[in-house]
């Protein structure tokens, strides 16, 4: 099966594992003695998953959450061996768009209402051959069927709205089996019974739904058709959830009355149950408490595992993934090749804008704040009269400051992804869009609104309130110079820290950049009279390129000592200059129009390199789980 349609899936789709093992590779030692082994976090899994409530439990760190990863394709499959087949067949290629995945964290915007998340989940994951009204009914009908009808034009609001949101999404594309990483996280017990009888009455209609659960209450427990139990990587029972008790008792372990069955079965693994205790005592005969406790949990696993290996149950699931497979045995790995996307690139670009645009008006606050700059700007005007003697004039000051304010402005920057980077990951895992289309995508929408209209507003508020050079050529000069060092410090900015969270280190070598760069490497630094050893520093200074082709710009072909608006703060204290030329000169600037873009080509080529840089660590990312 190289590709599969949604439509292909039908009601019965039967999920099938075949001796999956997962190996992943870890370092001890120090320096010289560092060594590289491999370590096996899941050991000999089989099992099949019907239509119904199929669960995936564990004890802390038994790998739930990884099998649900390689069962749905999300997982890295270095380290994978096994089979997962769909009704005996590889998985296709597509596998993990045509099916429906929900994180545990409910990655949905909250800036969106219920029904334009699920109208961009719909344009980007059903195929550009279905009309706008098909997809609307299928909107439609995912919302009559989760109950969403009255919360359908509000934006997702409570956590159980965002959990059906979250949960819609992943049925958009009417799949036969649905994955969800422990479901009712951060949810209070009676929205999680809502949320589980819900996801009854969805799987009642064929559909395959595999999950990832810690310790259900009693009462959602009940709900369960199919229950995998995991404790150190290895099977501990699989098969009906209700003959599980009957099966722990057939072990010598009897739940207690009114004991929860899920807790029971956890206190059982870690050896902390009376019958637990009561099986370790008889087993070790004589054997002390403290020799029991330094046998620690791994005695009960592996006799728990031995004892599945033995029972009825594993039996029934070999004959049946027998079966299933037809006796063939195979390592394909058809599911994790590249995904073919159902639409188009200028199509997910555009519902990229659309997105991220619904997005700012949803919550339009923090660009407007970051566009009200001028009550800041009277405070740099009054600055300006207070450091005259430092600089060559007010203009001149006027000059570092426009230049500075464009990448104080552009620090926010790393934003752009960072605020998104866990859902940017899913919606790629499944298919919504190509990296190239979402990095464009937000790129052009978040370089115009908030770059563009911030360093547009300030540079002309500025240029207006200052009396800078007149015309048309020397506005524009001053305005493209500006947006190119907001651009370069933005994109600067972004190849740093685009792969860190918001608490990590990156954050701080960031911020020490930006204030060396600036401190050391804008006008502070006279580069012509510097030690020939530090003038290479010029080259990597974005403001110096910046303030270099606005002093260009603003200087040449002024006159400061004559004329009659002739002024003692226009010349320079020490060296009296009357002429911009004489003033570029000290500056040891070029004189031809080349020396202007020259530095605005240098801002260009460092933004090229520094957007290249995010592109591609958007790209190597995290393709998997």
């Amino acid at each position: 099966m190289a590709s599969m349609d949604p439509k292909s899936f039908t009601q019965g789709t039967v999920l099938s594992i075949h001796n999956i093992c997962y190996r992943v590779k870890e370092k001890s030692g120090f320096l010289l003695c560092r060594r590289t082994f491999e370590r096996e976090v899941l050991t000999n899994i089989n099992g099949t998953m019907k239509p119904g409530l199929n669960a995936v439990m564990e004890c802390t760190g038994g790998g739930k959450s990884l099998l649900l990863d390689i069962l749905a394709a999300r997982k890295d499959p270095n380290g994978l061996s096994g089979d997962v087949l769909i009704n005996g067949a590889p998985r296709p290629a597509n596998f993990k768009c045509n099916s429906g995945f929900v994180v545990q964290d409910d990655l949905v915007l909250g800036t969106l209402t219920v029904r334009e998340n699920l109208t961009f989940s719909a344009a980007l994951r059903l195929p550009t051959t279905m009309t706008k009204h098909e997809k609307d009914e299928r909107i439609k009908v995912v919302i009559e069927e989760l109950g969403l009808d009255e919360v359908a034009d509000s934006k997702v609001g409570s956590g159980e709205e965002r959990k059906k949101t979250s949960i819609a999404m992943g049925l958009i594309t009417d799949p036969s089996i649905l994955f969800l990483d422990e479901p009712t996280t951060g949810l209070d017990w009676s929205t999680a019974n809502a949320i589980f009888l819900l996801l009854k009455n969805i799987s009642e209609q064929g559909r395959t739904i595999i999950f990832s659960f810690r310790q259900p209450q009693n009462s959602i427990f009940k709900l369960f058709d199919s229950l995998t139990l995991l404790a150190s990587g290895k099977l501990m029972y699989h098969g009906p959830a209700q003959k599980a008790l009957e099966y722990f008792e057939s072990a010598g372990y009897h739940c207690e009355l009114l004991n929860n069955p899920s807790d029971f079965f956890v206190d059982v693994i870690n050896g902390d149950s009376p019958a637990a205790v009561r099986a370790m005592q008889e087993e070790e005969g004589e054997a002390n408490e403290t020799e029991q406790l330094l046998m620690g949990k791994l005695p009960v696993i592996e006799r728990l595992a031995q004892f599945y290996s033995k029972s009825p149950f594993y039996r029934e699931t070999e004959t049946e993934l027998e079966r299933l497979s037809g006796g063939q045995h195979s390592s394909s790995n058809l599911a994790f090749k590249e995904i073919t996307y159902v639409t188009t690139f200028c199509h997910q670009f555009r519902w990229i804008l659309w997105r991220s645009f619904r997005n700012l008006m949803g919550h339009p606050q923090p660009w407007i704040v970051q566009n009200i700059h001028v009550d800041a700007i009277w405070f740099w005007k009054g600055l300006f009269s207070v450091i005259l003697g430092i600089y060559n004039s007010e203009l001149a000051w006027s000059l570092y400051v426009l230049t500075v304010f464009q990448c104080v402005t552009s620090v926010s920057a790393r934003e752009i992804f960072l605020m998104e980077r866990n859902l940017f990951i899913h919606e790629y895992l499944n298919g919504y869009y190509r990296v190239s289309s979402y990095f464009l995508g937000k790129l052009l929408f978040d370089l115009l609104f908030g770059r563009f209209f911030p360093s547009f507003i300030f540079t002309l508020v500025l240029y207006l309130m200052l009396g800078l050079k007149r015309g048309i050529t020397a506005f524009l000069i001053t305005m493209i110079t500006t947006l190119m060092v907001a651009y370069s410090t933005t994109a600067m900015i972004l190849a740093i820290g685009i792969h860190e969270n918001a608490a990590s280190g990156k954050t701080l070598l960031v911020t020490v950049y930006f204030v060396f760069m600036l401190v050391f490497l804008g006008m502070s630094l006279n580069f012509e009279t510097m030690a020939p050893q530090l003038s290479w520093l010029q080259y990597f200074s974005i403001p110096h390129y910046g303030y270099m082709a606005l002093q260009h710009n603003e200087f040449l072909e002024q006159k400061f000592c004559s004329g009659p608006n002739t002024t003692m703060s226009n010349c320079h204290p020490s060296f009296l200059i009357c002429t911009g030329e004489e003033f570029l000169k000290i500056q040891g600037l070029d004189l031809s129009p080349w020396s202007i873009w020259k530095n605005i080509l240098s801002l260009a080529c460092m933004m090229i390199i520094f957007l290249t840089i995010v592109y591609l660590k958007l790209l190597f990312l995290k393709k998997h789980c």
